[in-house]
């Protein structure tokens, strides 16, 4: 069956960084896009970051030029780095394959 798994979520200070993971398994990864999004309390899942089987990626407007996208076809992983975190971005982190596919997600928590 197809699972996802994320790493790489913690506790950070604003202005601070991390670097998220996720593993994917049980299907043919080159094939489809990969995206990530995040869910902050009492709010709607919102997409942050997505990157195309041709490696073209897109960002939503609050993470532009501090968060990077990025896959690894061989590895079937797909990253997040996030750097200049804010408060704001405090929030599970989930990813996402071909639209239907979700893991469990991993917190990551900005702190002042």
């Amino acid at each position: 069956q197809v699972q996802l798994v994320e790493s790489g979520g913690g506790l950070v200070q604003a202005g601070g960084s991390l670097r998220l993971s996720c593993a994917v398994s049980g299907l043919i990864f080159s094939n489809y896009a990969m995206s990530w999004y995040r869910q902050a309390p009492g709010k709607q899942r919102e997409l942050v970051a997505q990157i195309g089987r041709g490696y073209s990626t897109n960002y939503a407007d609050s993470v532009k030029d501090r968060f990077t996208i990025s896959r690894d076809n061989a590895e079937k992983t797909v990253y997040l780095q996030m750097n200049g975190l804010k408060r704001e971005d405090t929030a599970v982190y989930y990813c996402n394959a071909a639209i239907a596919y979700w893991g469990k997600g991993t917190l990551v928590t900005v702190s002042e």
